[in-house]
């Protein structure tokens, strides 16, 4: 299955930047997932393509008006695609969760609106049922960066896409860790002389050969590091 995403954005250069690197850009290469970008600044009237006007009932900044995106949502159809499922990148949408991430990789495609100054009129959202995803508590200049990282999400759990199938069993927020938080990793040297002067060791449970005990440490060492540092995942 070949995973699709139309990205709505006045920014088309942004993408797919990071994404035509390292295992996503190999899959891009593959055909394993596609994306298309439509430039909202497209479907804009006037000399200048204005795509923001100042918000009724006053305060600062611009809002992006409903009738320029809408007419860039609906030219997807226009040419023949399919706008799937709607997602609006918004720090006030419901998080992206791992959970989430594995159901919009589930999707064959996804269309991405990317807002900018104060937002998008919130008509649009309404009449063509956005859903609103945040990547987290903080603001961004625009949704661009938010929607790169949601597919970067999604890619890398691609059939095919990382080498080691068994490595996002093993991830931080996985079933199989109980959604908790990774454990350590350690590699060679043993002993290890940092240029702070410090000299640091590899456990010695992890030499040890006794791969039970090796998952009981790293289990512990899982449980105690979401203890201190996301108590909420508990």
């Amino acid at each position: 299955m070949n995973w699709h995403v139309n990205i709505l954005t006045i920014f088309p250069e942004m993408f797919p930047s990071t994404l035509a690197c390292s295992l996503s850009g190999k899959a891009l290469q593959r055909g394993d997932w596609s994306y298309n970008t439509i430039n909202i600044r497209d479907f804009a009237d006037g000399v200048h393509k204005c795509v923001d006007d100042t918000p009724y009932g006053g305060g600062a900044g611009m809002v992006m008006r409903a009738d320029v995106i809408e007419k860039a949502l609906l030219s997807i159809k226009e040419k023949g695609g399919n706008s799937g499922r709607k997602i609006y990148l918004s720090p006030r949408g419901k998080p992206l969760t791992q959970k989430l991430v594995q159901e919009l990789c589930a999707e064959e495609t996804l269309t991405l609106l990317c807002g900018r100054y104060e937002g998008v009129d919130q008509r649009v959202i309404d009449a063509h049922e956005f859903e609103e995803i945040s990547i987290g508590d903080y603001i961004l200049s625009g949704g661009e960066p938010a929607a790169l990282i949601l597919m970067d999400a999604c890619i890398r759990l691609m059939p095919g896409v990382m080498g080691n199938t068994k490595t996002p069993n093993e991830e931080s927020f996985s079933e199989k860790s109980g959604g908790l938080l990774e454990y350590p990793h350690y590699t060679r040297p043993f002993e290890w002389k940092s240029l702070t002067g410090k000299i640091f060791y590899v456990p010695d449970i992890l030499k040890s050969g006794d791969h039970k005990k090796i998952e009981e440490w790293r289990k512990e060492q899982s449980k105690t590091l979401t203890q201190e540092r996301r108590p909420d995942l508990l």
